[in-house]
């Protein structure tokens, strides 16, 4: 419903905004080093400071940013603990003269020694505070792992099983260069403090003001710009850049406007935590799988920011799509003096799903096996239990979407074929399989209590007013569907509000793969309760409309407000992490063909199959969409996405070096919508799908290389020069090479 705006140029994104009398631009003054202290901050006393703007962390109210954790500061003060750490903001009417000014701001700083990767992060104390670099633990136990002593337990398991199989699994950083940077357009007034901007989140922000700046409510005014994507890194961070933004306008009684450039966005925000994963797995000889035990270590960078709900996601699903029946999964996060990592589609669950499919790629070489029909073999039923216990209750599509994606590639006889040669071309074929939960772990949706209000109209309309934001998934045109079916009414009859705290109620974080399968549903509730008042005081000669109008003219206002309430059997243990982790779960099947050149180790995926059990699929357009982009992403990450460090400074910020997949790159998509219903979702049975299509992308692409070159690669990137590296440290199976 927004695509007209867009294609024409007349959507309003932040930086479209009309500038008003006055308007400043802002900018940040940064660290230059990954660890040290301030000693001093020096403004060039040669410099014309005139119609410059200055704040630093003495003008901030309450220096916190108010997330999980208190440990990030709105300015640093005394302590840097990364590159790019904000500490001078500075506002100026003109761009040339701003760009002068950050230039004669010095930053005086003892460096102190970094840690800049997990490995060191380990072995070092005390990067931030505490004893240890340790975050954040989480510890998940099944069957034999279920006592005081775990890890004997496990490892007395695994010692019983007639096959037992170790490896070593790493992922890297990812950006989520959404193509409209972070921007923010800030003023204060009689009314308190409004911020417009690109954001996922418009209570996360509201939050962050009500901390620094110890405002009420309804003195700060949060608003969405219509949105260029976010992908998980417009979840958090647009607090820090919008608190920066209002702050420069108090400080100034002007209008502040900040967006950053490619480059500053890249190096300062947040990107996809680097994990690194220890696998032992116990089976049969016939490939029953028996026993899991597994270490994930996540790279939380130099605060907590969501770190802790990532590293949860990331363990929830370390098991993969998989029955166990012993299980013992570790999980942690440790602190390093990099930028601090967050949301980013899938949150926690690629990097685990990268580790245990590759894992069971390799125990399919141990049993002589094809690693597909190994995982069909051991997929999870309705009525087995997950890790945490969980009985999988129903809408459990695993099964259906393997077949149905083995069938559409012709799968088997490919790989029974071997890879095909021709000339110094390879090609082989992949597959990986997998689940995501949707919506909050846990008791999380009980504790954020989302709710939707639906208004009526004149002339019968209805408006849709919820804290979810579209951010180019297709939320105001799903929305408007499920309300329109449900109220019995044509779609172009709904309108959807735009976000702002001011106006909408808070439906809860735009995140998780919530937005449709839970709001959704609240919307769906509410738009039936408007259209059973109009239907039941309408009279049998009036139509719709009529009925609507009269009942507005009697009452003034008509409006259900709805709040979310989970399915009363969903049942989870925050403390032992036991029980329902989620009530429904996407499945997913993946199929990549590849084709490697043999000289320069480039790889192109050639064509991806994807089934998906979606529940239902409100608009199978978009759908698909959704799930090939998300797709491409992943491909992405696992062949061409690389953020190259230097002690701690990333070397290439930009579009030019940062290499994304872009259309020339896309493969053929054949993507296949399994429903699979899911009771509780909205139009029929809707579940989440947004992060599920991030997940086993990269496992079925090192899978399809490993077919067609014998090259098994365990950490990502795979990257041209260390796929040459690993084909000539003699890491091969069977392929061309």
């Amino acid at each position: 419903m927004d695509g007209a705006a867009k294609v024409l140029g007349t959507a309003q994104y932040v930086d479209d905004l009309s500038a008003k009398d006055g308007e400043l631009h802002g900018a940040t003054v940064r660290s230059a080093v990954a660890r040290g202290r301030i000693r001093g901050i020096a403004f060039d006393e040669a410099f014309d400071w005139s119609g410059v703007t200055r704040v630093t962390a003495k003008d901030v109210p309450e220096n916190i940013v108010q997330l999980i954790v208190d440990d990030q500061p709105v300015l640093a003060d005394t302590v840097i603990h990364h590159v790019y750490e904000p500490i001078v903001l500075l506002a100026c009417e003109d761009r040339a003269k701003l760009a002068d000014a950050c230039a004669a701001v010095t930053i005086d700083v003892e460096p102190l020694d970094a840690v800049l990767d997990i490995a060191s992060s380990l072995a070092a104390k005390t990067v931030v505070s505490g004893e240890d670099n340790v975050q954040t633990r989480y510890l998940i136990t099944k069957g034999a792992a279920d006592s005081e002593d775990s890890e004997t337990k496990i490892d007395e398991a695994l010692a019983a099983c007639e096959v037992v199989v170790t490896g070593e699994y790493s992922s890297h950083h990812q950006e989520q260069l959404y193509i409209e940077t972070q921007g923010m357009l800030a003023w204060w007034d009689e009314a308190g403090v409004h911020v417009t901007g690109s954001l996922q989140c418009p209570y996360y922000v509201h939050k962050g003001f009500k901390r620094a700046f110890g405002l009420e409510g309804d003195a700060i005014h949060v608003t969405q710009a219509v949105t260029g994507g976010g992908f998980g890194g417009k979840e958090e961070y647009p607090t820090i850049i919008a608190l920066h933004a209002a702050l420069l306008a108090k400080k100034s009684g002007r209008h502040v406007r900040m967006i950053y450039d490619r480059t500053e966005d890249i190096q300062a925000t947040t990107k996809r935590h680097p994990a690194a994963c220890e696998i032992s797995t116990g089976c049969d000889r016939d490939g029953r799988l028996r026993v899991l035990k597994m270490r994930a270590v996540f790279d939380a960078g130099a605060y907590v920011t969501l770190t802790p709900v990532v590293l949860s996601r990331g363990v929830l699903h370390a098991g993969g799509a998989y029955s166990w029946q012993d299980a013992r999964i570790e999980g942690l996060s440790v602190t390093t003096n990099t930028p601090p990592n967050g949301a980013f589609r899938g949150f926690g669950a690629p990097q685990t799903i990268w580790a245990i499919e590759r894992h069971l790629d390799r125990v399919a070489r141990e049993l002589g096996r094809d690693p597909a029909e190994l995982k069909r073999q051991n997929l999870l039923v309705e009525g087995d239990t997950t890790a945490t216990g969980q009985v999988l209750r129903g809408s459990v599509g695993g099964e259906e979407c393997a077949d149905k994606a083995f069938a559409s590639s012709d799968y088997f006889a490919k790989r029974a074929a071997g890879p095909v040669i021709e000339g110094r071309k390879a090609r082989g074929i992949g597959a990986s399989l997998f689940m995501h939960g949707g919506g909050f772990t846990g008791s999380g949706e009980r504790m954020l209590k989302g709710r939707v209000a639906v208004d009526l109209q004149a002339g019968g309309r209805l408006l849709i007013r919820s804290g979810s934001t579209d951010i180019g998934q297709g939320t105001e045109t799903v929305f408007s569907q499920i309300a329109a079916d449900a109220a019995g009414i044509d779609v172009s009859q709904v309108s959807f509000a735009v976000p702002s705290t001011t106006t909408v109620p808070d439906s809860g974080p735009t995140v998780a793969s919530r937005t449709v399968m839970v709001v959704g549903a609240i919307v769906e509730q509410a738009a039936a309760a408007v259209a059973a008042q109009v239907r039941a005081a309408g009279r049998d000669d009036e139509s719709w409309v009529d009925a609507a109008d009269r009942l507005l003219a009697e009452h003034g206002e008509l409006s259900v407000l709805k709040q979310y309430e989970p399915p009363s059997w969903v049942d989870w243990d925050e403390t032992t992490y036991k029980g329902d982790a989620y009530p429904v779960y996407a499945w997913s099947c993946d199929i990549a063909e590849v084709e490697v050149d043999l000289d320069t180790f480039e790889v192109r995926v050639l064509q991806f199959w994807t089934a998906a059990d979606v529940g239902k699929a409100i608009n199978p357009v978009m759908c698909r969409g959704q799930l090939e982009g998300g797709a491409l992403q992943a491909i992405g990450w696992a062949l061409s996405e690389d953020i190259v460090w230097r002690d701690g400074h990333i070397l290439n910020p930009r579009m030019t070096n940062y290499i994304v997949p872009t259309a020339l790159d896309a493969p053929r998509f054949e993507t296949i919508l399994v429903e699979c219903p899911y009771p509780h979702g909205p139009g029929g049975g809707a579940k989440g799908i947004g992060e599920l299509p991030m997940d086993g992308g990269a496992p079925a692409v090192a899978a399809a290389i490993e077919h067609a070159t014998g090259v098994s690669m365990d950490h990502l990137p795979l990257l041209p020069e260390r796929l040459l590296l690993a084909s000539m440290a003699g890491t091969t199976s069977q392929g061309a090479i």
